[in-house]
């Protein structure tokens, strides 16, 4: 079973291939998110149980449509915005596969906080950072696809027109919220790195680094590109220097 989360990986990483290639990126939009989804909750389950699966459920997934119906109906906390149809079935005004996306990433942040930080509170606030840094790409990315649009989209940071500043502060967030429930509700089950993380953090580290390279080269998104690069850049790098370290010791 520990194998399984290669596995989904790797199938992620060819969608996420195909992705610029295609004519139609809908279908692939879904399939990555769904690809992402089961290997966060497949690898929550074989590397620390099933209680802590389904907490990712109950607290991510449940809470991340949530927060996304609360947003397209008030404006709080992301904007006003709404979503076109292309991503599927909808409930509330949310497609059903955004909530997962949540999950998917909300995983691999927290598992690569584990490592750069052993306070308690600066896990929480460094994973919710990173979760957030993370829609630096994201956003840019599917407003660009025409998925999701802002009805007040300013003010918005250079380069990046459509997306107001207040999405990303929501993001930051409603990422502290979760993370704290999670540490709260599981404790130890969560708080201890394994060697079994590895396949998360090759998640955590190909998600920045092929963002980068896709929206730099492929997608014409440099400037998405350039801030997800720094920012994010600012929970991967320390984490990728750490382990490189590490090894060489």
């Amino acid at each position: 079973m520990r194998r399984v989360p290669w596995a989904l990986l790797g199938a992620l990483v060819l969608v996420q291939i195909c992705y610029p290639l295609a004519a139609d990126r809908a279908p692939l939009t879904v399939a990555t998110v769904v690809l992402g989804y089961a290997f966060s909750l497949t690898h929550a389950w074989t590397s620390r149980g099933p209680r802590v699966a389904a907490t990712l459920v109950l607290v991510v997934t449940v809470g991340g449509f949530l927060v996304e119906a609360l947003g397209v109906a008030t404006g709080f906390p992301f904007g006003s915005y709404s979503y076109s149809g292309a991503l599927g079935p909808q409930l509330l005004g949310v497609p059903l596969v955004i909530p997962l996306a949540w999950t998917w990433m909300a995983w691999p942040a927290w598992l690569a906080a584990l490592r750069l930080t052993s306070a308690p509170a600066g896990r929480v606030a460094v994973a919710a950072f990173g979760l957030a840094a993370w829609d630096l790409f994201l956003d840019p990315q599917m407003v660009s696809e025409g998925y999701w649009r802002w009805l007040s989209p300013t003010p918005a940071l250079p380069g990046l027109p459509g997306i107001p500043i207040a999405n990303y502060l929501g993001w930051l967030g409603f990422g502290l919220l979760v993370m704290t429930l999670l540490s709260l509700v599981l404790g130890s089950r969560i708080e201890l790195s394994t060697a079994g993380d590895r396949p998360a953090l090759a998640l955590w580290f190909w998600t920045y680094a092929s963002s980068v390279l896709a929206h730099a080269v492929f997608l014409d998104l440099p400037a998405s590109a350039a801030w997800g690069g720094v920012v994010m850049g600012l929970a991967v790098i320390p984490l990728a220097i750490q382990l490189t370290r590490r090894r060489r010791a």
